[in-house]
């Protein structure tokens, strides 16, 4: 009896595991290489299928021109009930691109309001703030833009990774490790 109750367990965790597990990140020309490149790998080792969207609907270099993120779907076509997460590397540019993007705003507001697991690093949480879902939430983000994140209501700690709901920031690439372990075991909890 214990052995089948083992399997039966075993059984339906396998296959929430199946029902859904995808991520979109989305950025923009000059992303951070770390943080938008070990966000693709770790997701894709840990069994999501990834989407990339860019703030100009084409493939994004980064900012060290190495690396480059192939878009896999156009802005006007994301349907965010269709992921698990939505993750924003940061890289100054590709964070002040996407937010100049009304389409990619708006989906990071629907991806709040229907309570999806959202990862934002560096200067990634500008694009949270452009959404309007930072009031009263504790975050962290390169200490440049600190002032940003007071400015729109949040509460700055300045730790390397924050967690506050679903919404996971973290500081700079050296905390891109720890952030993601954050996300994904968030992911998991869901389960």
């Amino acid at each position: 009896m214990a052995i089948a109750k083992e399997y039966i367990k075993d059984n339906i965790e396998i296959n929430k595991t199946i029902i859904m597990k995808k991520a979109l990140i989305i950025t923009g020309p000059g992303f951070d290489d770390t943080e938008g490149i070990y966000s693709y790998h770790r997701l894709t080792e840990e069994g999501f299928e990834v989407e990339v969207a860019t703030s100009n609907d084409q493939d994004a270099v980064s900012k060290n021109g190495g690396n480059i993120l192939k878009v896999t779907i156009k802005a006007s076509d994301i349907q965010v009930d269709q992921y698990d997460m939505i993750i924003l590397p940061g890289g100054r540019e590709a964070p002040e691109r996407v937010r100049q993007n009304p389409i990619l705003v708006e989906v990071v507001k629907k991806a709040g309001d229907l309570g999806k697991i959202i990862g934002a690093i560096c200067h990634g949480p500008w694009v949270l703030i452009s959404a309007g879902i930072m009031k009263d939430k504790k975050a962290t983000c390169y200490v440049g833009m600190k002032d940003d994140l007071i400015n729109a209501g949040a509460h700055y700690t300045g730790t390397d990774v924050e967690i506050d709901g679903k919404i996971i920031t973290a500081t700079n690439p050296q905390a891109v490790g720890p952030w993601m372990k954050k996300i994904i075991e968030l992911w998991k909890q869901e389960l």
